[in-house]
């Protein structure tokens, strides 16, 4: 039961929130359960009321016709000033939270986070582009949001932050996360998108990793050097990159065409021609995505412009050969200068 509703939301928490883990918070939830009990006070005034009124002045049989309102100026300020002045509460408590989770410290740690069709990939000052997010715990952290194709909405309910990512501009919103309880390596929390993006909305989702600071900095110390063959480099970006939201590596139908055996195959056009994948075919279609439209599949793919460097695009090609049947490279079993070499299948 528990997993199913973690669908919705992470584990934890109250019946209206998710758990609290940030700084700010609780402040949003002050505010959220004080709009939310003054709704419940009013409903059950208006309903009483409304109840006792109906009862109360109910039409009788042989009573003489009701005199008509007459004016209440006390009644008329009440129901005036009362809510204007809940109104205003409401307003500055809530203008207060928005400033203090727009104005970052200026010694905040930045990540930029890029959304498209349909994932994110969180960069970090280092380079490191992954498609988790992790921070340090008790840091100020900002984070700072683009689009490379249509609004996207991050939001991360534990953190009670929402701000949506534009394209052609950056928008920032900034948070400290709550101190790891005692004990605990790490906590991690859930990542959603709030604005309807197309077919693939409903999956675009992500997590956040908190991490004390020195688990922090030994990670990300670490996932900076990539350990590994060109073409486990190129799964690496596929699996990271969101690369495998529309692809898959299996043959399966995807949003876009299958990975799987496309390298050294003839690929059909949508305008009736043909091309044969080689480097020069993928290196086109990864870097310049759409230029090569196929029959069946919608132009969607996002612009891979400042994600991956010439290095990246050859690791991809790299997994690409290494998980298709028309690749077969001669690998040398002996050193160099040995007469016989055998073929890999």
């Amino acid at each position: 039961m528990l997993s199913s509703l973690n669908i919705l939301a992470d584990q934890g928490g109250s019946f209206w929130q998710a758990p609290s883990a940030s700084t700010i918070a609780p402040q949003v939830d002050w505010l959220f359960n004080f709009i939310l009990a003054i709704c419940v006070f009013f409903f059950v005034l208006i309903f009483v009321l409304l109840v006792v009124f109906a009862w109360k002045y109910r039409y009788k049989e042989g009573d003489p016709p009701p005199v008509g309102p007459k004016h209440n100026t006390a009644l008329e300020l009440t129901w005036t000033f009362v809510p204007t002045v809940i109104v205003v509460v409401i307003f500055v408590y809530g203008f207060k939270g928005f400033l203090q989770m727009a104005i970052a410290p200026p010694d905040a740690y930045e990540i930029v986070v890029s959304a498209r069709m349909w994932s994110y990939t969180f960069r970090y000052p280092t380079g490191h582009v992954d498609n988790v997010l992790h921070i340090p715990a008790e840091v100020p952290v900002q984070i700072v949001l683009n689009s490379d194709d249509v609004i996207h909405g991050f939001y991360i309910p534990a953190f009670r932050i929402k701000k949506d990512d534009v394209p052609g501009r950056y928008n920032k919103i900034w948070i400290v996360a709550d101190a790891l309880q005692q004990g605990q390596k790490e906590a991690t929390y859930d990542i959603f998108c709030t604005q309807y993006c197309g077919q693939g909305h409903s999956t675009m989702r992500s997590h956040v990793v908190v991490q004390s600071q020195d688990d922090f900095s030994a990670w990300l110390k670490q996932a900076n050097i990539f350990v590994g063959t060109p073409a486990e480099h190129g799964k690496h970006i596929w699996e990271t990159m969101g690369c495998n939201q529309c692809h898959t590596t299996d043959g399966s139908a995807g949003r876009g065409p299958t990975w799987k055996d496309v390298y050294g195959s003839t690929v059909a056009l949508k305008d009736g021609t043909s091309m044969l994948a080689d480097e020069d075919y993928l290196h086109g279609v990864i870097t310049h995505p759409n230029s090569h439209p196929l029959p069946g599949f919608d132009p969607i793919m996002p612009p891979t412009q400042g994600l991956l460097s010439e290095h990246d695009v050859g690791d991809v090609i790299a997994f690409l050969k290494s998980i298709s049947v028309h690749y077969k490279p001669t690998l040398p079993v002996s050193a160099p200068g040995a007469s016989t070499p055998t073929t890999a299948h």
